[in-house]
């Protein structure tokens, strides 16, 4: 028997993001159509507009996908983090690795900025998710330096908001340059200037 609409959508979502992420990787997000969307999903039009307003909201589904993949995996590697090592460093270490994916990922997102900083209400759309990940950042910060017995010097929401900074940074320049030793050294190097032991309690 044929699925009902509501047991259709999440399988909908699911091939409207797959498809718009690999066109977004291919032809980048402004010249990727919702025709070029649909028509690769296999799905019409109809079952875009009823699970997205537009691609902008697209594309923020994506952004929201990304984040939750990339806390989890930062919480992971925090969970098997070798205990013979230094913390702050494997902290560095987990917060500058990069796959192919994320290559992949700060091209289509960078451009997306770039789009969104030329239309005020996407800006203030972007904004809120931005901001998602770095609230969720923050509070891996957080329970890592605790478990690490440090504390930053700096409020830790601040302290997430310049290493998403310096990661986005870096990798332009790796883009353009290709070196990749940058976050290698700078990450764990930011975090060890900006981070000192916990006061002992009295």
């Amino acid at each position: 028997m044929p699925k009902s609409p509501t047991k259709r959508r999440p399988l909908t979502r699911a091939a409207l993001s797959e498809s718009a992420w690999s066109l977004f990787r291919e032809k980048g997000f402004h010249a990727t159509t919702i025709s070029d969307i649909v028509e690769r999903a296999g799905l019409t039009r109809g079952a875009f507009y009823s699970n997205y307003r537009d691609k902008e909201e697209l594309f923020l589904a994506l952004y929201d996908e990304h984040t939750d993949r990339l806390l989890s995996g930062l919480e992971a590697s925090g969970a098997e983090a070798a205990s013979d090592k230094d913390p702050i460093a494997q902290l560095g270490e987990r917060i500058a690795g990069r796959t192919a994916q994320e290559r992949q990922w700060f091209l289509v997102s960078m451009e997306f900025t770039l789009h969104a900083a030329r239309n005020p209400a996407v800006a203030e759309q972007l904004a809120v998710h931005e901001d998602r990940l770095a609230q969720g950042l923050t509070g891996v910060l957080a329970s890592a330096l605790d478990g690490a017995g440090a504390e930053p010097s700096l409020p830790a929401d601040e302290l997430a908001r310049l290493l998403i900074a310096l990661f986005e940074g870096v990798t332009a320049h790796q883009v353009i340059h290709g070196n990749t030793r940058l976050t290698e050294n700078f990450t764990p190097l930011l975090l060890r200037t900006l981070t000192a032991p916990t006061d002992p309690a009295p």
